[in-house]
């Protein structure tokens, strides 16, 4: 039971992730991708804090006054690799489209189980090998290679994806060692918006006349995604592992797809839907040959 709750939370994620790329990519119309994120991360922090106060002010108390530093150790690289993640992904939306960009990001499913087998010593199925090359001819077929410019912008979501990647598992971490997913959530959104601040200053013009031009953009982007949804993500992995979270995850570029041939008329070719069926084709056989295997022992 707790297992297809946690299943639902993570689609539910998905689906608010996938639909929040059309918020992020209309709302840079007057301002800059790090204003956007600072505010963005601001307010899902907001959002958060009611329910940090009603859920979890006793279980603070108890969890992290023990095993403090322990927590810090675990939430710095969370919130470091979220805000790394956003950037790149924000950033990617101004030289790409948001298929394009959705599609790149869900690169972090092969990717997860790779660091982990480097970092923290996990055999590696067979089947991941044969996945990532799925995923790599699929990132051909899907990028528009004769544009220099688009190839720039996904560029920058690939490099995002790792730290995506990396996130999905330190949150695995911190979510089986503290039972905290509303203070997990509130502190890595004042993390990523303290961090997208100083990009603010020092690259940006902070213009409240022009943030509330978006401000529909940045409520929808803030309360659901930087709020809702990364409560859900934590909430989901508390009972499902990271590889098998990253596949279900990776329904965003989907979502995010559909949502932009709906809202934004960004309709995909005939070899950018092949690259799609490639990447996604990948991603499936990377989680469900093992699963498969296992099944016939």
């Amino acid at each position: 039971m707790n297992k297809a709750i946690s299943l639902i939370c993570l689609v539910a994620c998905t689906f608010i992730w996938g639909t929040t790329f059309i918020a992020q990519d209309a709302g840079m119309d007057n301002i800059g991708p790090y204003t956007f994120n600072s505010v963005r991360f601001f307010v899902g922090f907001l959002a958060v804090s009611p329910f940090v106060f009603l859920f979890e002010k006793k279980k603070i108390k108890k969890q992290i006054t023990k095993n403090s530093n322990e927590f810090l150790k675990l939430i710095f690289p969370v919130g470091i690799f979220l805000f790394l993640g956003c950037i790149f992904q924000q950033v990617s939306l101004l030289y790409t489209d948001v298929a394009n960009s959705a599609f790149f990001t869900i690169f972090y499913v092969p990717m997860v189980p790779i660091i982990v087998y480097f970092l923290f010593s996990q055999k590696l199925h067979w089947s991941i090998w044969p996945s990532v090359l799925a995923c790599i001819i699929g990132g051909y077929f899907l990028s528009d290679i004769g544009n220099a410019t688009v190839r720039f912008g996904d560029s920058l979501v690939l490099i995002g994806a790792l730290f995506w990647a990396l996130h999905i598992i330190y949150i695995g971490k911190i979510i089986d060692k503290f039972d905290l997913p509303f203070f997990i959530a509130l502190i890595q959104n004042i993390i990523v918006a303290a961090f997208s601040f100083i990009l603010v200053l020092v690259f940006e013009e902070l213009d409240f006349s022009k943030i509330k031009l978006e401000m529909i953009e940045i409520l929808y982007a803030g309360i659901l995604s930087g709020g809702a949804a990364f409560a859900l993500q934590i909430f989901g992995q508390r009972n499902i592992a990271a590889a098998p979270a990253a596949i279900v995850m990776s329904l965003e570029g989907v979502i995010a797809a559909i949502a932009a041939w709906i809202i934004l008329d960004q309709i995909l070719g005939f070899d950018n839907i092949i690259g799609c069926i490639l990447i996604l084709g990948g991603i499936l056989f990377s989680q469900l040959v093992p699963i498969y295997n296992k099944n016939q022992k």
